[in-house]
């Protein structure tokens, strides 16, 4: 073969590596079912495309290849033989680093656990395994899922795909910054203060935190509480749903597990918006939002409008949310991580297990009221409106070198936790809530839309977000394949 024959030949299986990387989960699932494609060709293309852009991104900070291919053959295998395992055979995944995978180095973002490889699958895991995924490896996440900026002492920082001086969020934002870069279909990630949301808000993809109890987490240290849970990350609300077939469902290990099939989340996200009721909270009760932001979230109520939505501007009270929130939050972290080292672990860490030993049982009482309160409110406010929609971040992406945002249109924050309010006020609701993109700032950094539904309604959310998505066509601006950060 001659040099231009294999340059040209190269140019074609680069451009056909391309082109699967960009295609949808439930696309790429279409392809090896039909066996037009092979798990292997898959594989090995979403491979190509980290070896491209992983080194300036930073998103996949563990990568299984070897492993990975050898999956994929299994896969082809099993098509052949008529036995695919389920809706996620042949499609390449990637574990965030908090979730244990056997076999796989899983660090929490610690250098306490920078060496240490599980010998147990999580729940979530072993579900998306037996549904037939092929697993890339691990993402990005900052120590123990701590904070909304994707970044620890053992990997460094993820980089946001669309402006590499930017954060990807977090804590879930190497799951979203390999999504929005074409590197893995779909990706699981976790959420307590805006985990999943906050990171697809800044990337550009989509990212639904469940109802608590819907995708359920098997604990021996915190069964019962519900601030955080784990979900789905992906590209379109429609992967988001793909994905939930296989995540939800009971699992009698889990006491708040909800007693539903997961393949709920199978049926078509289609169906009219005619006559929705659609609540519009442009601060969440007086919460500073950026100008940008603010300004791009706004064109989401046209939106509803033209789908045939009846939208309502509201005013609400949430503040209640912010004492409840950060009691339990703390009380979790005393209970989590007080008996680890210390000195080992980072400034954020140490300081929310610090507020955690100082909660009382006058505290608990406390945010136990102010929450029970929300919810009967939240209740009746549910009654007259079907959705809630909101800014899912206050602030556009935030200059990577940056431990956390200071101020918000110029309010300054009293610490790092407090630029996540418009997402952690709505952790405390028990409710589903979707981000999806919603536009794009003046500079051309993403900015998403805060889709929150009453407790239980994640498939109705779901819907929501996919018609919002089919109509605006935001998510289908893709980044620059980026090259070394400068």
């Amino acid at each position: 073969m001659t040099e231009a024959n294999k340059a040209g030949r190269q140019v074609t299986e680069a451009n056909e590596a391309n082109e699967l990387t960009e295609l949808t989960a439930g696309e790429l699932a279409g392809l090896l079912r039909r066996r037009e494609v092979s798990a292997v060709e898959v594989t090995e293309a979403h491979l190509r495309r980290i070896d491209q852009v992983n080194g300036a991104v930073n998103a996949i900070v563990t990568l299984a290849a070897d492993r990975a291919l050898d999956e994929a053959r299994a896969a082809d295998a099993e098509i052949a033989a008529g036995r695919p395992r389920g809706p996620l055979h042949g499609l390449p995944v990637a574990h965030k680093d908090l979730v244990n995978t056997a076999g796989l180095r899983t660090t929490y973002g610690s250098r306490l656990f920078a060496d240490h490889v599980p010998d147990e699958d999580d729940l979530i895991v072993r579900r998306m395994r037996a549904a037939g995924s092929i697993c890339l490896g691990k993402t990005n996440t900052p120590e123990f899922g701590t904070g909304s900026h994707t970044v620890n002492e053992i990997f460094g920082a993820t980089r946001n795909p669309y402006d590499l001086s930017r954060s990807a969020g977090g804590s879930s934002g190497g799951a979203a910054a390999a999504l929005a870069t074409g590197m893995v279909a779909l990706a699981d990630g976790s959420d307590m203060g805006g985990s999943l949301r906050n990171p697809a808000s800044f990337c550009n993809v989509a990212g639904l935190r469940p109802t608590p109890g819907r995708v359920p987490s098997p604990s021996g240290t915190a069964a019962w509480y519900t601030l955080g849970v784990p979900g789905p990350m992906a590209r379109t609300a429609a992967d988001l749903a793909l994905l939930m077939s296989v995540i939800a469902g009971f699992d009698a290990a889990s006491p708040l597990s909800i007693a539903q099939d997961g393949s709920a989340f199978a049926a078509p996200l289609d169906g009219s918006l005619a006559g929705l009721r659609v609540a519009w909270s442009p601060d969440l009760g007086g919460l500073p939002v950026d100008p940008e932001t603010a300004a791009v979230t706004a064109t989401a109520p046209a939106a509803f409008e033209a789908l045939g939505a009846r939208v309502e501007r509201v005013e609400l009270d949430l503040s209640d949310a912010e004492d409840a929130f950060r009691t339990y939050r703390a009380w979790f972290y005393a209970l989590s991580y007080a008996g680890l080292p210390q000195e080992e672990l980072g400034d954020n860490v140490r300081w929310n297990v610090e507020r955690g030993k100082a909660v009382t049982g006058e505290d608990l009482a406390r945010a136990e009221r102010l929450r029970s309160g929300l919810y009967l409110r939240m209740h009746a406010f549910w009654a007259e409106h079907d959705v809630l929609i909101a800014p899912v971040s206050q602030v556009p992406p935030f200059p990577v070198e940056h431990p956390y945002v200071d101020s918000v249109a110029g309010v300054p924050m009293p610490d790092y936790l407090a630029w996540m309010r418009s997402a952690y006020w709505i952790s405390v609701l028990h409710s589903p809530a979707a981000s999806v993109p919603c536009g794009f700032t003046s500079q051309g950094l993403p900015v998403g839309v805060q889709l929150v539904g009453p407790p239980h309604a994640d498939l109705e959310v779901l819907r929501v977000a996919a018609a919002f998505e089919r109509a605006t066509g935001h998510g289908a601006r893709r980044p620059p394949l980026p090259g070394p950060p400068g």
